[in-house]
């Protein structure tokens, strides 16, 4: 009797651990998950900001800190709001994939091709070079990276679909056009959209930003991957959004340098896929050997079999 009760228990010591590293595991998959689907450097700092303050209220919980563990647990929940408003298009995406169905194309990173920069940005920085020389007003959504979900415009515009010109772009905007109020959508080598409406920023800034200068503050702010340029119609000043943050004035040299920077190839982002699918097989080779050991399977390798 005593036998079946230790055998038992030890059973149940098993299912528990087996368990136990199964949350481990979906703890992991979810982390890769968000990190595939964001894949910027800059957000990664704030998931990884996360993931540590939700280690530390695990820790704390687990070494019996009650008053510090209920701190790092508000902090998390704090965090993670703050995240889900900022980041409310990837979370949206993932939703998406979620109630179509498309769960696996979440572990497989984004393969959009960046945009090709050769001849693009000179046709864009000649063109806002004379739009600056004669104070006409132009707002230019170029996009870095996958393209923008229509539903973060307020209004989507109109389909052109036309290679990008230095003429076409100065055409929009002149003024006597009935696009030329609103922003043109650059999609790698060709004008999207013309005539599309941005959300404007409401952050505080100051009295001598017109309105395109908040409507490209507003977009960059709810889009991470985009570049807003902006010509003002009062001073011809040529500025650069990103982040919600305008880097103002630029020269025409310095628009076609930083342009040319976050247009090459070489991008400075993570490829945090490869390495955790690496990662995920070498754990995942580990905890099938030891979990082989513990049960005490025989393991099925080539040199046992002769």
């Amino acid at each position: 009797m005593n036998y079946l009760w230790e055998q038992w228990l030890t059973n149940l010591d098993q299912v528990r651990f087996v368990l136990q590293a199964l949350d481990i595991a979906l703890v992991l998959l979810l982390s890769y998950v968000v990190l595939v689907i964001i894949g910027e450097r800059r957000t990664l700092w704030m998931v990884r900001g996360l993931i540590f303050l939700m280690l530390a209220a695990a820790l704390s919980k687990f070494l019996g800190l009650a008053l510090l563990g209920f701190v790092l647990d508000k902090l998390v929940i704090g965090s993670a709001v703050a995240m889900a408003f900022m980041l409310q298009g990837e979370f949206r995406r993932l939703l998406e994939l979620l109630g179509q169905g498309r769960v696996w194309e979440l572990l497989s990173p984004s393969r959009e091709a960046m945009p090709q920069p050769d001849n693009v940005i000179d046709e864009i920085v000649d063109a806002v070079k004379e739009l600056s020389q004669n104070r006409t007003g132009a707002l230019l959504i170029l996009e870095t990276d996958k393209p923008i979900d229509e539903r973060d415009f307020t209004v989507p515009g109109v389909r052109i679909n036309a290679e990008v010109s230095k003429e076409l772009i100065q055409t929009i905007f002149q003024t006597s056009t009935l696009l030329h109020d609103g922003a043109m959508l650059v999609r790698g080598s060709r004008i999207a959209a013309a005539g599309v409406i941005l959300p404007i920023s409401e952050r505080v800034a100051s009295r001598q930003l017109g309105t395109r200068h908040r409507a490209a503050m507003g977009i960059t702010e709810r889009v991470e991957h985009c570049l807003c340029v902006v010509v003002s119609e009062e001073t011809g000043s040529i500025s650069l959004a990103e982040g919600g943050i305008l880097d103002r004035p630029l020269t025409s040299s310095r628009l076609r340098s930083i342009l040319r920077s976050k247009f090459s190839k070489s991008v400075d982002r993570e490829a945090v896929a490869p390495q955790l699918r690496s990662l995920g097989r070498r754990l995942g080779s580990l905890g099938i050997t030891y979990l082989l050991r513990l049960f005490r399977l025989p393991s099925s390798s080539p040199r046992e079999k002769k």
